[in-house]
Order: structure tokens, then sequence, then C-alpha cells
């Protein structure tokens, strides 16, 4: 594996925290954050990181490792088995059309699915089949 278990135990920290956040219901609020129980800090605002926190490190993978990111979160989904992992990676590089952060972005439960996946896959005794 090209992905180390501590980087995609990094991203999975990103994503769920990403998945935390919610849309905007009132831009204006105007509320003291200790009235409202800082419900506000859930939603995505154009000032918050997150997201763009949870794309940089995605972006910085190179080709290898974003491969092998989708192919956890397809394994981690119930897709594919722990010990597919070669054909999982294989097919993930097959596949590839477009930038893999939006990509993985796009899936809900992100998180889960990459914890998921990854422990399946250790499980599976799998190293360096790839």
């Amino acid at each position: 594996m090209d992905i180390t278990p501590d980087l995609v135990n990094a991203i999975v920290e990103h994503a769920r925290a990403y998945d935390a956040k919610e849309p905007v219901t009132d831009p204006d609020s105007g509320s003291n954050p200790t009235d409202d129980l800082d419900l506000d800090i859930l939603q995505d605002t154009p000032g918050d990181l997150t997201g763009a926190d949870l794309k940089a490190v995605l972006e910085a993978l190179n080709v290898d490792q974003a491969a092998e990111l989708v192919a956890l979160m397809w394994i981690g989904r119930g897709e594919y088995e722990g010990q597919e992992w070669a054909h999982v990676v294989k097919r993930a590089r097959e596949r590839a059309t477009g930038p893999t952060s939006d990509y993985l972005m796009g899936v809900p439960m992100l998180g889960d699915y990459l914890e998921d996946g990854l422990e399946a896959v250790m499980e599976a005794g799998v190293r360096d089949q790839a």
C-alpha cells in the first residue's frame, strides 16, 4: 500500500468534520452563540475551511494513493472484499476520470467507509499487493 494507515486516519478525521457540516439555514441569525448552543458551528459558511482542508489533503495525494483511497472507500462501502485489494485498486485507476477530491467529497459517510475499508484490508493481511 502506498497510502499509510496514519494518512487514511487523518483523512477520516477531515471527512467526518466535513460530513458534519450542513447548509446554511439562517445566514443572518445574529444570535449569541451561548443562546443557540453554538449550533451555527455546524453550518457550512463561506469562511469555513473544513471543506477546503479536506480538498487540499485529497489533492496532495499522488495518483497511486488516490486510487488506493478510492479502493478503500469502495471496500468500506461493501462493493468489494478486503482480499480483492489488488483488483480493486486496479479498477479504481482504470475508472478515474476526474479529480478524485471531487468524487470522494461527494460521498456521504466517506470517513466511515474509509475506516471500514482500511479495517477490512488490514484484516485480509494486505500489504503491498497493488
